[in-house]
């Protein structure tokens, strides 16, 4: 520890933090802004807020009691009009980084909060005292905060919380940490229990009678299904879908529309469209009102989903599905060539053997998405590399308060 000390703030890091150029190099400062005069207590790069002696005209009141504890919130205190421009930035950095100069070709951003995250991965620990605590992470930390509700979850996860704790009381193991991912669906909760391992049998009883006490549409364990009270459903453009336990969805539905929506634009007339990492179907069940859809994901059970959805959906062209692991069996020039457009929207990884054979390929249009600005940066690259012409990129925050950041890059051919 060196005590406390003043700082002037320099700039926002690419977690959210607080920069503060000192003569004993960088320090972070968790909710100081850019222009603010800090006094912190110091710990070697790190610094702990104590007060903010000069604020910044955008620093704005937290309304979360938990902010500075949660590990959820980066930013609650920031504008979000600075927010926006602040992961407008964090993608034009990324995209310098790896040599390509994007400037107004990268638009402004789009606030895509809407009602809330659907999907929240609630966390079940014993503390050292040896009592439950079930919440979310505290910042830099295993241990969990307390809080009793989160201002940006959805209003179909309101009583997520609560039976996240009464699942993790029923279940939980000294031995094993649980995690408990709770979705909202247009039927109720779907939770999937992650770390306990097949359950004895009185306990899946128990959890069957748990269920039924708090109206859960289905309650699973690593995606094995204890009860099924209602299916869990989502809406998908004209499609009704039901999403595998647990399985991948965009953090908001407003995210995952505003995404929809750039790819469809981008893609225009294309006759025929690969949608590739497709999960259940947020691109390729809209994109099949205007064109045949291939899609694909090594996801199985989403696969089927999509499937299932898009056969029962009416008004849709035809939509051919493949469950097929693309980093292993990426799609091959060869077969691209099929296609007029192609949507990819990989893991946080990125999808680098893929995106090789796109950069090969002749598709005219190529729409990247993606949650993380330096691995679309890299794939990016490779792209332009191959021959294509970067148009555009949007920024889509679906996660607010966050230094994460959607994306949606648009390329042409020719």
């Amino acid at each position: 520890m060196f005590g406390l000390e003043t700082v002037r703030i320099d700039r926002l890091g690419h977690r959210g933090d607080g920069i503060a150029e000192t003569e004993g190099g960088p320090v972070f400062v968790a909710r100081a802004l850019p222009g603010e005069r800090v006094e912190i207590e110091r710990s070697g790069e790190r610094g702990r807020l104590e007060r903010v002696l000069e604020p910044s005209p955008d620093r704005v009141e937290a309304y979360c009691p938990a902010v500075g504890v949660c590990g959820g919130c980066a930013t609650q205190e920031l504008s979000q009009d600075v927010a926006l421009a602040w992961k407008r930035a964090l993608l034009i950095e990324a995209f310098a980084r790896e040599g390509l100069d994007v400037g107004e070709r990268v638009a402004p951003a789009v606030d895509a909060h809407g009602d809330g995250r659907r999907r929240a991965t609630f966390h079940a620990r014993f503390d050292a005292s040896g009592a439950l605590a079930v919440g979310f992470a505290e910042a830099r930390s295993h241990a969990i905060a307390p809080i009793a509700a989160c201002p940006l979850l959805a209003p179909g996860l309101a009583r997520a919380l609560d039976a996240a704790r009464k699942i993790a009381t029923t279940v939980a193991s000294r031995r094993k940490p649980l995690d408990l991912i709770a979705t909202a669906t247009a039927t109720g909760l779907d939770i999937d229990v992650r770390g306990l391992g097949p359950p004895p049998e009185a306990m899946r009883l128990a959890l069957v009678g748990l269920a039924e006490r708090l109206d859960l549409a289905r309650l699973s364990i690593h995606g094995d299904v204890v009860v099924e009270r209602r299916k869990p459903t989502l809406f998908i453009g004209r499609a009704t879908v039901t999403p595998p336990p647990g399985g991948f969805l965009q953090a908001t539905e407003l995210g995952e529309r505003t995404l929809a929506e750039l790819a469809a634009a981008a893609v225009g007339k294309a006759k025929r469209v690969a949608d590739l990492f497709c999960g259940v179907g947020a691109f390729a069940l809209r994109l099949a009102e205007i064109a045949e859809v291939f899609a694909a994901d090594a996801e199985r059970p989403a696969v089927a989903a999509l499937a299932a959805a898009a056969n029962r959906a009416q008004g849709l062209k035809r939509v051919a599905t493949e469950p097929r692991d693309l980093f292993r069996r990426p799609l091959t020039p060869l077969e691209l060539s099929r296609f007029d457009a192609v949507v990819f929207d990989p893991p946080r990884a990125g999808a680098e053997a893929q995106t090789r054979a796109l950069a090969a390929s002749k598709v005219k249009t190529v729409v990247a998405v993606s949650c993380n600005a330096a691995t679309l940066a890299r794939d990016s690259a490779m792209l332009v590399a191959g021959g294509c012409r970067l148009v555009r990129v949007t920024p889509v925050d679906q996660f607010r308060h966050s230094a994460h950041v959607e994306a949606v890059a648009v390329f042409q051919r020719g």
